[in-house]
């Protein structure tokens, strides 16, 4: 806002000293009278008015429609009885009345034109001011939303990472190798749901896009596997992003590929490398998880295991109408998903 607008939203000037407003209209009235007077000689005979014009309607813009009056009337009478012939007396021939009618209905005009124009921007500057308001509220509201949300994102995973820590001290007290392990899965599950929760959304609420929500839940993963020998590398094409009710479900499946990867995939080995590739092809979202391990065993049936991971994993795949592969490679195995690209997220869903 410049210097211009600035100064014109604070008028009229001096709203609450009257007598310096009204002092200064009566100065400008003085000095249109000793302009008029010095000026006298270059004007022709019929200009009375002509320096008290400005000053009314300064006055009325400076400092409001009453002093704009005030200064319609001494400078009416200065005009009338200076300049006016017979001068320096008050004439009330035709002439000088038609004059003097002549300088009201102008000045008339000049103060309540000037005043709408203030009454306008008076109420551009409170809508304004209205705007701002309302613009600092909401900024505050999306900071209050933006924080409670985190705070739920946060909550949501403490609570089911905690279940999962409920389930790993029941395990404890177990003794049948069965029932010992499939908590143990189970707590292993929610603890990933629970970070897969916190890691869905970045701290301004919009949607993290698969590449660096893939890497984060990766690495989650292989910190706590405790095979420091292991390596999982992420290859994902930037930019995709899935509806929050597949991006669960996705990073579900790509734990269990992983995790049975790591506990099934490397068995007697140190070291190994785990690959995991996303990338837009045709009509589809195809992600891989690969490894150079020892290779699935000759005797398993992938549709028809009995593991629950793979079940799980089944299952998530179905819902998503995803088509799930999992196959023996030259060196190690490799699970593919094919996601159809209607489980991206809409525009409007990507800023949740």
């Amino acid at each position: 806002m410049n210097t211009l607008s600035r100064f014109t939203e604070r008028l009229p000037l001096l709203p609450g000293r009257p007598f310096l407003r009204y002092g200064a209209t009566l100065g400008l009235c003085v000095f249109a009278l000793w302009l008029r007077w010095a000026l006298d000689g270059a004007f022709p005979p019929g200009y009375p008015f002509l320096t008290f014009f400005p000053a009314v309607i300064l006055s009325s813009f400076l400092f409001g429609p009453r002093p704009g009056v005030l200064a319609a009337v001494v400078c009416g009478i200065f005009a009338w009885y200076v300049f006016i012939p017979p001068r320096m007396t008050f004439g009330t021939d035709g002439g000088t009345a038609t004059a003097m009618l002549f300088y009201l209905g102008v000045v008339t005009v000049d103060i309540w034109l000037v005043h709408l124009m203030q009454a306008a921007n008076a109420r551009l500057n409170t809508a304004r001011e209205e705007v701002r308001l309302l613009a600092e509220e909401r900024g505050q509201l999306a900071d209050r939303a933006e924080l409670l949300f985190q705070e739920m994102q946060h909550r949501v995973g403490n609570n089911l990472q905690m279940v999962g820590a409920v389930l790993s001290l029941q395990m404890r007290t177990l003794s049948e190798p069965t029932a010992r392990k499939a908590l143990s899965d189970a707590a292993a599950r929610l603890q990933v749901i629970g970070n897969i929760q916190r890691q869905l959304y970045r701290q301004d609420g919009q949607l993290v896009p698969l590449d660096r929500f893939l890497t984060e839940v990766s690495g989650k993963i292989m910190a706590s596997s405790a095979r420091p020998g292991i390596t999982c590398h992420v290859d994902a094409e930037p930019g995709i992003i899935l509806r929050p009710d597949s991006a669960v479900p996705v990073a579900l499946i790509v734990s269990e590929a992983i995790a049975n990867a790591l506990e099934h995939g490397f068995t007697g080995r140190p070291a190994g490398r785990i690959a995991l590739c996303v990338a837009r092809r045709d009509a589809a979202i195809v992600l891989s998880v690969e490894d150079d391990g020892i290779g699935l065993p000759l005797s398993l049936d992938p549709a028809s295991t009995e593991s629950i991971g793979l079940r799980i994993s089944r299952v998530l795949s179905q819902q998503l109408g995803a088509e799930m592969k999992l196959e023996s490679r030259e060196s190690g195995a490799c699970m593919t998903l094919n996601l159809p690209l209607s489980r991206l997220a809409e525009p409007s869903q990507e800023g949740l």
